[in-house]
């Protein structure tokens, strides 16, 4: 279950901007998670919760907004999302595609107190 450490990490970045910029509490944490990053949200949200007990984020609510999949076709030279890292070119059906986007995983930003 690797999104325990994926908040773990959170739990740091959350601590290290509460010293940085004097907070106390965040209310609302927003991840950004893209369609081909391998979390299992519901396994986050678990995690999440568990995690940040006894910091700044307990209590939190979490918001994850989902990203799509993006890839650049090689054969119009065009950029597009995806739903499967194995579909065509939705612009032209081409299967020469190089995934650009999807893989991600960031705080977008946190309302705090």
């Amino acid at each position: 279950m690797h999104e325990m450490s994926l908040c773990e990490g959170i739990r740091g970045i959350v601590e290290d901007q509460a010293r940085r910029h004097g907070f106390a509490t965040v209310k609302v944490l927003r991840l950004e998670i893209g369609r081909f990053a391998g979390v299992e949200k519901a396994a986050l949200g678990f995690a999440f919760d568990v995690v940040m007990r006894g910091s700044a984020a307990e209590g939190a609510r979490l918001e994850i907004l989902d990203l799509p999949g993006r890839a650049l076709c090689y054969d119009c030279g065009e950029e597009a999302a995806i739903e499967d890292r194995f579909d065509p070119c939705p612009l032209c059906g081409g299967g020469r595609l190089m995934p650009v986007g999807g893989d991600e995983m960031r705080i977008k930003d946190m309302e705090v107190q």
